[in-house]
């Protein structure tokens, strides 16, 4: 096997990896990756307004949005206006969101991060490096991307 084809298979596996993983949550969970990293984000910092959730996960405010709405539909999260200023809304786990997260597996990203922080920061910037040369040879630098580890649209 080539060195390109190497490359190529890596590159394939890590996709394998990302799309099992993430039919792994929604089986087991019933969430998708973006909703279970909104969820979490509730959880660590409590009430927020969609926009600060959005930047916080850097996703679109609509993107949040439209997630809020199937967790609001859920029973996993609740919003509510503002008492002090009526056009700001405030989303919000609800104790049954807090159960769901209970049951969730890890995120792909969690394991990845772990491992990552290991390395020496020389091989971090290294593979950060390689990385973004990958992605500009594959002509994706400029495709608007978050950081979450999960396939398919993420406007749900």
């Amino acid at each position: 096997m080539s060195d390109y084809d190497e490359i190529l298979v890596s590159i394939r596996r890590i996709m394998r990896a990302v799309d099992l993983h993430s039919k792994k949550i929604y089986k087991t969970s019933g969430l998708t990756a973006p909703q279970l990293i909104v969820l979490q984000t509730l959880r660590k910092h409590g009430t927020l307004p969609p926009s600060t959730i959005a930047k916080e996960i850097s996703l679109s405010q609509a993107t949040v949005t439209s997630i809020l709405d199937r967790l609001d539909k859920a029973g996993f999260t609740r919003r509510d206006r503002s008492t002090t200023d009526k056009r700001v809304v405030h989303a919000c786990l609800t104790p049954t969101g807090l159960e769901k997260m209970a049951e969730a597996p890890e995120l792909l990203q969690s394991g990845f991060l772990r491992e990552f922080r290991k390395l020496e920061e020389w091989e971090q910037t290294q593979l950060v490096s390689s990385l973004q040369r990958i992605a500009m040879m594959m002509d994706a630098e400029d495709i608007d991307a978050s950081p979450i580890l999960d396939v398919g649209d993420l406007a749900e």
